[in-house]
This record gives structure tokens, C-alpha cells and sequence, in this order.
């Protein structure tokens, strides 16, 4: 949420520096600015681009980190970019789906939901690092 609210704040001083802040004003006031399908496509990318780049990278986004989860092949190497666009593509449709994507790992034998099986990949859990002084 946070990158999203960078990027619309970023976004939004430079349609001001284009626009002037009374035009700007003008045009939200008319509700022209509702439904910006410029600021959607950005939000789209920069939010492709944030998970692309962590789960290609480590497997892991910070979240991931926190709950020891790691995406990964079947192998234990990362998964690539073509299966990074795969898998946030189709949690978006898990999601319009009402969840269903994400709660199919309930009756699926291995555990995986539609973002695991179209882009051949899979979420493990990390063991956990237990050090003893």
C-alpha cells in the first residue's frame, strides 16, 4: 500500500507541475479525474514491477520475509520473470474470482492455488533459524 501511495502522491505532483494546481482542482472538482486510466495503468506496472523484482530476486517479498515463505520452482531455484507476470496476473483473477484462486489450495492434493499451477511454481515454507547462544 505504501508504494501505491508513493507513486499516486508522485503521480499527482507531476500532473501539477503539467496542469497548475487551479486547473488540476478544476478538473477533480468536475469528477474528470475520477477513474484516471493513466494513474491505473502506472499503479499496474509499479505493482507488477514490486513483485516481479522480489520474487525473481530472493523468492521473497517483505511480507514473504516475515512469514518465512518463499516462492519458488520445484527445484528451489527462483522463478523468472515470464512466471512472476504469470502468477500476479492470475491472483488478480483469483481475486475477482472472490478468492476462489487462493482458496483452491484447500481441495488441491498439493496444496497450490491457480497462481501456483499456471506459472508451474510454488510457495514453501522456510525452516525456521533457531539460534542458541
Amino acid at each position: 500500500m505504501a508504494l501505491l501511495i508513493v507513486v499516486t502522491f508522485i503521480y499527482k505532483l507531476v500532473q501539477m507541475a503539467i496542469l497548475g494546481s487551479e486547473r488540476l482542482r478544476q478538473l477533480s472538482d468536475a469528477g474528470a479525474l475520477d477513474g484516471d486510466p493513466l494513474l491505473s495503468t502506472v499503479l499496474f506496472f509499479c505493482l507488477f514491477g514490486f513483485f516481479a523484482k522480489f520474487w525473481t530476486y530472493k523468492g521473497q517479498t517483505l511480507g514473504m520475509q516475515v512469514w518465512g515463505l518463499r516462492v519458488q520452482n520445484s527445484d528451489g531455484t527462483a522463478i523468472d520473470l515470464w512466471q512472476a507476470l504469470l502468477r500476479f496476473l492470475v491472483a488478480i483473477a483469483s481475486w475477482l474470482c472472490f478468492g476462489l484462486g487462493h482458496f483452491w489450495m484447500l481441495w488441491d492434493k498439493r496444496g497450490r492455488t491457480w497462481q501456483d499451477m499456471y506459472s508451474s511454481s510454488q510457495v514453501v515454507q522456510l525452516p525456521k533459524n533457531i539460534h542458541k547462544k
